[in-house]
């Protein structure tokens, strides 16, 4: 039993944010059902390549992309745009604990799937909408996509090399974080509104949006902006206030030095050869390091860059410097410690002999998660979702097959 296996999600969310919050819900045990259009199903299945590969080495039609958020779902095709597809959905609906949903603002209205026509069937439903902008302001009827979230949202600003360096300019996330942020805040809500729920019988609804996410994920940036009125200035991969804080590059790839106090800058260009440096006024202190920043670094980074990296990891992390590398993901999943967390999932798949995903960090010692099921085919468990949970016979499913419905 997971610690949701009583819950269960209508899933009529695509793409990452909602699709992110629904398998969280599963891998903690809910049964989430995946609402897909027929024949195309969720956008990302088309986001390839890369796609699973069968054990031959062929590409199956499952997009590594979708992979990404989808395990343990089944996945049910329905045509929300016909009378019937919009009364399978409400059907489900009633027999559900949670809807989650990233129409544009207003779209479901028109199908008798929104909030209002979902709680009338069924009343103490949680009802969570992802949007880009939400469901009010003047932008709430724009299409949000993380990428201008990451501009619009501020995050862009503080991201990126410094003006006037190399390279220097806004810089977007490696991945889709204000997708993925939004997804974990509406996880956060869909679990504190079911709290409530089961206290007071009372179900609700939940407004999600990624720029509100973007907003509020910059945490102590935003404080230090409203505390002093200076808006923050992107560092790279530097530190405002403190010197040497930063990559470097070795002979042989990149590594990260976190030099915390002065006893440590000495540690470290002792490790480099360069001892005499911590005894240079110029940077014996750390406030010293910081206004002499642009004649340091540069001296360092020549240090740096007479030794590989491994060569340097073990020197300093036998130093006590802080320190470490910037692994590529393949190094990451080589890495002993992340092999011995089992972050590293594999999943026997029906396309393919096997999928490989990331597995999911929360560890809970008396409802662990668990992988259940590998991401849904389109459509795999429509006539059983459909039999078992709202009788349909035989005929029934064949002509609604028939008919394109599902």
């Amino acid at each position: 039993m997971g610690a949701l296996s009583h819950i269960r999600v209508l899933d009529l969310t695509r793409v990452l944010a909602g699709p992110w919050c629904a398998q969280t819900l599963a891998d903690l045990g809910a049964d989430v059902i995946k609402i897909e259009r027929p024949e195309t199903g969720d956008d990302t299945r088309q986001w390839g390549p890369p796609y699973l590969k069968t054990p031959d080495g062929e590409d199956t039609r499952e997009a590594a992309y979708y992979l990404a958020a989808n395990r343990n779902k089944r996945s049910v095709t329905v045509d929300i745009g016909t009378a019937d597809g919009q009364r399978i959905v409400r059907e489900l609906a009633a027999q559900s604990d949670v809807v989650l949903e990233n129409y544009k603002v207003g779209q479901l209205k028109k199908y008798g799937l929104d909030y209002e026509s979902l709680k009338a069937v069924k009343p103490d439903l949680v009802y969570c909408s992802v949007t880009g902008f939400g469901q009010t302001g003047p932008y709430a009827n724009r299409a949000g996509y993380d990428f201008i979230i990451q501009g619009i949202g501020g995050f862009m600003s503080i991201t990126g090399e410094r003006d006037g360096q190399p390279g220097g300019g806004p810089q977007k996330a490696g991945v889709a974080i204000a997708d993925l942020m939004t997804g974990m805040y509406a996880t956060v809500g869909v679990l504190a509104a079911l709290t409530h729920r089961d206290r007071t019988g009372e179900g609700q609804y939940i407004d999600m949006a990624l720029l509100d996410v973007q907003v509020a994920m910059l945490a102590n940036m935003n404080t230090n902006f409203l505390a002093s009125g200076k808006p923050p200035v992107r560092w790279g991969n530097a530190h405002a206030n403190i010197v040497p804080y930063q990559t470097f590059q070795t002979n042989d790839g990149w590594i990260i030095v976190a030099v915390g106090n002065d006893g440590q800058f000495r540690k470290f260009v002792e490790a480099g050869g360069r001892a005499e440096l911590a005894d240079d006024a110029r940077f014996a202190t750390n406030p010293s390091r910081v206004r002499n920043r642009d004649i340091l670094v540069p001296i360092l980074a020549d240090m740096v860059r007479l030794k590989g990296k491994r060569e340097w990891l073990a020197a300093l992390e036998s130093a006590s410097v802080p320190c470490g590398p910037i692994n590529d993901l393949g190094e990451v999943f080589d890495d002993p410690h992340v092999i011995a967390r089992g972050m590293k999932l594999d999943m026997p798949h029906p396309a393919g002999g096997e999928v490989h995903l990331a597995a999911n960090p929360i560890r809970m010692s008396e409802t662990p998660v668990e992988a259940r099921a590998h991401p849904p085919m389109l459509g795999e468990h429509t006539f059983d979702v459909l039999s078992t949970l709202l009788g349909y016979d035989e005929p029934k499913l064949r002509a609604l097959r028939e008919a394109k419905i599902v």
